[in-house]
């Protein structure tokens, strides 16, 4: 009877993960594929405010069973602060690597059946991976106020903070380093040839230090709670 208990309860905690990484994967690639279709249609600046509107919604979506991370950086960020098991960290930046890769491919190849036209980032490295760190800062900063603390618990806004974030900065810096703020978006941006796979170290190296710098300056004015 234990051992039926022991399974049962198992079980029930593996389904419970399932579930948490459909909707990461889920919520990955409805944010990736609309920023890529947008882009790749020269909607200039409005493709991050598209973006940013999917990104509110899917948030509002799947945050009561996933955190609606959506972002491997937000997810380190979350670890960090202390909100999010050091064994979900690794299946989530997964499935939303392939959530955001599989949106990149769909929107590139099957969609619309073009590339775009590569940034080079060469040439501005250094301002390219300020402005990612910048970005990253100030979108996981919002997401550790808005879902991890007691005084913003069960608030109504969460989703559409988030998402506005998201469309400013990407309307601001998307000039200087395409304002990916997210190593899944910054992968598709590598599939469609948005900004190339020469670029993600320089997306990559940004986005990490402005997460983990966004939450332990959140711990140090906040503290653990």
């Amino acid at each position: 009877m234990a051992r039926l208990k022991f399974f049962i309860f198992s079980a029930a905690k593996q389904g419970m993960k399932v579930n948490k990484l459909i909707v990461e994967g889920i919520g990955s690639f409805f944010i990736v594929l609309v920023l890529n279709v947008c882009i790749l249609n020269e909607s200039g600046p409005l493709s991050y405010f598209a973006a940013g509107m999917i990104w509110s919604g899917m948030v509002f979506a799947g945050g009561h069973l996933s955190g609606a991370h959506f972002n491997p950086i937000v997810t380190l960020a979350v670890f960090i602060r202390g909100k999010c098991s050091a064994s979900d960290v690794p299946s989530y930046i997964f499935v939303q690597l392939l959530g955001g890769s599989l949106a990149g491919l769909l929107a590139g190849g099957f969609l619309l059946q073009k590339i775009g036209q590569g940034m080079d980032l060469s040439v501005s490295a250094g301002q390219a991976i300020l402005s990612e760190c910048i970005g990253s800062f100030a979108l996981c900063w919002v997401v550790l106020h808005v879902t991890t603390t007691r005084d913003t618990l069960g608030n109504s806004f969460y989703g559409w903070a988030i998402g506005a974030t998201y469309a400013g900065l990407g309307w601001a810096l998307s000039s200087v380093s395409g304002s990916a703020l997210n190593p899944a978006i910054a992968l598709s941006f590598g599939i469609n040839n948005i900004s190339g796979y020469n670029n993600f170290w320089i997306y990559f190296v940004g986005e990490l230090l402005g997460a983990v710098a966004a939450a332990y300056v959140f711990l140090f004015t906040n503290g653990k709670e």
